[in-house]
């Protein structure tokens, strides 16, 4: 049998979760707690390992130890189970599958019911199975503890002996609200730190322009997760191609991109509004004009078909400015 190794590459020990997905009241935000109990790596917490790591051929078994440790005065119950890591669909954050059908199915306890007298640690040994047609590559998971009305989870980063791929895609972008929203999907077997780059152009040229920078995700094999990216100096009125690109470690790469068009509309509905009331003026004035004429009413003095004076027209009257004497 392969022994669990430590790891290098094991991540911070994390106890959100079971209440995430779970449904599991006052989960800790951490394994090793700063008050409490705790559940931890055996020989692990902050001076050693923050997480398991195991790695094996399918069909190994390998062995390690979780210990629980209580630094309370009193006695302590908890209940220990494995479960299937995963990422939230909304942001990428970690979280737990309710039902485990992958790691956390694999994860044999010595005893699954643990009492902890106060003041001291029970360290209970556990398998890992790796079933015969195990997928190669990475299955990230975690061993969760419930107890004393709250949960804590610690991780276990499993990778199954094989061929490994790391492939990426980058899909749905869209711009609106003022954010650039997008999916990334993880279409290998690895997990995934992406790096995201941001590139958007107009009609007179360059509007946006992000170098690569590493997202705060880790993206597991097979699964989506919607990121957004904020854009408040986006352009007022133009014409912009989005193009969005991402990579990842093992050579995974790939681009998306969207069109999006920036309107005034507040002052487009202004000016539509002078418009209508200028058209609306003028329909006015010809009407008036119209009814006028055909209700044989006169025109307004000073026109040809006016009437004064002898002969039924004016006479044409001329000023003269007298500059001399009159004598």
């Amino acid at each position: 049998m392969t022994s669990v190794q430590s790891a290098a590459r094991g991540l911070c020990v994390l106890a959100l979760a079971a209440a995430v997905l779970l449904g599991l009241p006052g989960a800790a935000p951490n394994a090793v707690a700063d008050e409490g109990w705790s559940v931890v790596p055996s020989a692990g917490g902050r001076d050693g390992r923050p997480s398991f790591y195991a790695e094996g051929e399918p069909g190994a078994v390998l062995q390690d130890t979780v210990s629980v440790i209580n630094p309370g005065d009193e006695p302590l119950t908890v209940r220990l189970r494995g479960a299937d890591a995963d990422n939230s669909a909304e942001g990428g954050g970690f979280a737990l599958r309710a039902k485990p059908r992958d790691t956390g199915a694999w994860i044999t306890f010595a005893k699954k019911t643990v009492k902890v007298p106060a003041r001291t640690r029970a360290d209970v040994p556990f398998t890992i199975g790796v079933p015969e047609g195990a997928v190669p590559g990475d299955h990230p998971g975690a061993i969760v503890a419930s107890g004393d009305g709250r949960s804590a989870a610690v991780r276990v980063q499993l990778r199954v002996g094989g061929p490994t791929l790391s492939a990426l895609t980058v899909e749905d972008v869209a711009v609106r609200d003022g954010r650039i929203s997008y999916d990334l999907v993880n279409r290998g077997n690895t997990v995934l730190t992406p790096k995201l780059a941001v590139r958007a152009d107009g009609l007179f040229g360059e509007v946006l322009d992000r170098a690569p920078r590493t997202l705060p995700v880790e993206l597991l094999p097979g699964r989506r997760v919607t990121l957004r990216e904020s854009w408040p100096d986006r352009p007022a009125f133009d014409s912009v191609d989005v193009r969005l690109t991402v990579t990842a470690a093992g050579g995974a790469h790939d681009e998306a991109g969207t069109a999006a068009r920036f309107v005034p509309w507040g002052a487009v509905a202004g000016l539509a509004g002078g418009l209508v009331l200028c058209a609306g003026g003028a329909f006015w004035l010809v009407r008036r004009r119209r009814r006028a004429e055909e209700s044989g009413e006169p025109r307004e003095p000073g026109g040809s078909g006016g009437s004064g004076g002898s002969g039924g027209s004016e006479q044409p009257r001329t000023d003269v400015e007298l500059t001399g004497a009159v004598t």
